[in-house]
């Protein structure tokens, strides 16, 4: 299973890398399009001008063409060869300078002389070229062609969800960005991973409502929350996630809070599941677990990657290729979200209804159910711990905190537990 779905999220990339996103236009509409194809969403369309809080939803870019030539005519840096060539957002541009006068609107990575960087420029009018070292390394004096074919006009800020009902109203949070343009593991994996999470819950008749984001990163989130003010009380836990296919260990950035229900979940998943990993604190800088974690709001929600935000030499560069990031990797990232939704499903409060000494349990048939079993001893000992700390100010959670036990383990002792009326939720 995990193979499989290794595989077809790793063709979902593939599918998605070749489009030019920015932060709106029609690159986000073509892969919100294709997304539409595995799960259903409902797409929003934000007018430019709409104020978000302290934003402005800006204008709509959209571009078809870019290259710099030289005096024969040959393309030296080509958009068509790779659309990180152009800093996003670049206004139109059709001219000719010389390779003096074209410099400044030139970015290149010395210590990284092979590849292309990353650049934008959202939120003031500017153009330019990104190129490897080497190409300009390469290119001689003279007069050169600058064209870029883009459009920067009124129009909207788009985004998309996608929900999950669940048996209550309250809702766990699952946002990915989807505002890079081609770059396969910052922003094409974790949208392949919350595709795959979403149809994996449809069928799974969750308790929670399970709320997906596909938002340009910053200005998006802004967005959502100023138009969805009203409802925000209604999330009890969110992820928002990102680099979720490279093939470095998983990070798990807590929230503001630090010591959420989320926090700790993902912390003794990561522990329990014996996985390389790193839990790091809270910091206003990354993705958008900024804005949800921002003063006003100060929702549990977390950031899962796998190497953080730039933590890794392909980051922002032509080098995060669908190559970069592996069906492995991927699968392993949805694994442990879904392990993540099962202890959110199945934390509960539970109270003991024989709370005068321990139990028999014999009688009730429980030790015997358990005969033969590899995790008899461990299973036992679950049994022992549920009913000491389900006073009803303990949570499952808190049991296998406390115990050291898996969650798993846990929960299944106090499921035997209540089939035999010796706990109550």
């Amino acid at each position: 299973m995990s193979t499989d779905l290794g595989r077809e999220m790793h063709a979902l990339v593939e599918r998605l890398y070749p489009l030019c996103r920015s932060i709106t236009g029609d690159g986000v509409r073509s892969t919100l399009d294709i997304v539409g194809e595995l799960i259903p969403l409902t797409v929003h369309e934000v007018p430019t001008g709409t104020q978000v809080f302290d934003w402005t939803v800006p204008r709509e870019w959209n571009i078809r063409d870019a290259y710099i030539a030289d005096s024969s005519g040959a393309r030296v840096v080509d958009f068509r060869a790779s659309n990180l060539h152009v800093v996003g957002y670049s206004t139109p541009v059709d001219t000719t300078m010389t390779l003096d006068e074209l410099r400044p609107h030139l970015h290149t990575l010395p210590e990284q002389p092979d590849l292309i960087p990353y650049r934008t420029s959202y939120y003031e009018p500017d153009w330019g070229f990104c190129l490897a070292q080497s190409t300009l390394d390469s290119l001689p004096d003279g007069r050169y062609r600058v064209v870029i074919d883009s459009t920067l006009a009124d129009g909207h800020l788009t985004y998309a969800e996608h929900v999950v009902p669940g048996r209550v109203a309250d809702e766990v949070l699952v946002s990915c960005h989807v505002c890079h343009p081609s770059l396969a593991n910052d922003n094409l994996a974790g949208v392949a991973v919350a595709s795959a999470l979403a149809r994996r819950l449809a069928g799974a008749n969750p308790r929670y409502t399970y709320r997906f984001l596909f938002i340009p990163g910053t200005i998006g989130s802004i967005t959502w929350l100023a138009r969805n003010h009203e409802r925000v009380g209604r999330i009890r836990h969110g992820l928002v996630l990102a680099c979720a296919g490279d093939p470095g260990s998983l990070t798990y950035k807590r929230s503001r809070r630090g010591d959420a229900e989320i926090d700790r979940v993902v912390a003794h998943v990561l522990a329990a599941s014996g996985r390389p990993h790193r839990i790091v604190d809270f910091s206003p800088y990354g993705y958008d677990e900024r804005q949800f974690c921002s003063p006003g709001f100060n929702l549990g929600v977390g950031c899962l990657t796998r190497t953080p935000y730039a933590g890794y030499p392909e980051y922002h560069t032509s080098a995060d290729t669908p190559d970069f990031v592996t069906p492995e990797a991927m699968a392993d990232t949805l694994e442990t979200v879904w392990e993540v939704v099962g202890v959110l499903e199945g934390n509960r409060h539970y109270v003991n209804l024989s709370p005068y000494g321990e139990p028999q349990l014999g009688k009730r048939g429980l030790y015997e159910s358990l005969g033969g079993r590899s995790d008899t001893k461990q299973a036992q000992l679950a049994m022992l711990w549920v009913l000491n700390l389900s006073d009803g100010d303990h949570s499952l959670l808190d049991i296998a905190e406390r115990s050291g036990l898996p969650f798993a383990a846990v929960a299944a002792a106090a499921d035997a537990l209540h089939d035999a009326d010796l706990l109550k939720e």
